[in-house]
């Protein structure tokens, strides 16, 4: 990712590691790839650090615990949304930003519904790059990929932490009420007032029936071409939208 600088953000037990690029007005960026969200994983479909550093001051971490990234702290079983929130959020008061703009990917997606329900005054406008939502008929998709893909490389890295502990983490994520996006009710949605962009995909994890839903309840929320990552040559046309997205929505 070029000449950017890496850090690390300590609160108590909590270490999260991040990277700065460009300057202007700050733009959290936030990568796909579930709970193993790293700051590597931003290349893909295209790098918003890359596309967006030349206008804004581009924030990015590791997601806390993730399997290839340098963040870690507690598993806070009882609050598991809250807890990467609390990083988020964290990690803008550490840099003593107070308002921002935020972009995310996948996971992103809900982590932004819950950064909008948290922390409405900060957020100035958010995009939401093929978010995540739950599909009723794939109830445990989101469960079943982490106890695979996530929970057992983090078990062996920390012997604190017992599969039984990752199960009940992943529960409460994803198991315990799920619905729609996870993070907020529909309710919540129809009544936010905050500017989104939402740029659908259509796979397993990134339902289009829960992106175009949340499009359509958000009274301010604007809504990308689709399919917008194929053919390769509509990408750039997506990241257009999204800087003058972003321009119109400067604080």
């Amino acid at each position: 990712m070029g000449p950017n600088t890496a850090s690390f953000y300590e609160k108590g037990p909590v270490r999260i590691h991040y990277e700065e690029a460009g300057s202007g007005l700050p733009l959290l960026v936030i990568a796909g790839g579930g709970l193993n969200s790293t700051i590597a994983a931003l290349s893909n479909p295209f790098n918003p650090i890359d596309e967006f550093k030349g206008e804004y001051h581009c924030i990015a971490s590791d997601l806390r615990n993730a399997n290839g990234g340098q963040s870690s702290g507690p598993l806070e079983i009882d609050r598991p949304w809250d807890a990467y929130t609390d990083d988020h959020l964290g990690l803008m008061d550490h840099l003593r930003i107070d308002k921002f703009m935020v972009i995310g990917f996948c996971i992103g997606g809900p982590f932004i519904w819950n950064l909008l329900r948290r922390a409405p005054n900060r957020v100035v406008a958010a995009v939401l790059a093929q978010p995540s939502g739950f599909r009723p008929e794939m109830p445990t998709l989101f469960y079943d990929n982490n106890k695979t893909g996530w929970g057992p490389e983090l078990v062996k890295r920390r012997p604190e932490i017992t599969m039984e502990m990752v199960d009940r983490f992943l529960t409460r994520m994803y198991r315990t009420n799920p619905d729609f996006v996870f993070t907020v009710t529909r309710d919540f949605v129809r009544k936010c007032q905050t500017p989104v962009l939402i740029l659908p995909d259509d796979i397993p994890a990134h339902p289009y029936a829960v992106a175009m839903e949340a499009a359509m309840l958000a009274p301010k929320a604007e809504v990308s071409i689709f399919p917008w990552k194929e053919p390769k040559e509509r990408i750039p046309l997506a990241v257009r939208q999204i800087r003058s997205f972003l321009r119109a929505h400067h604080a």
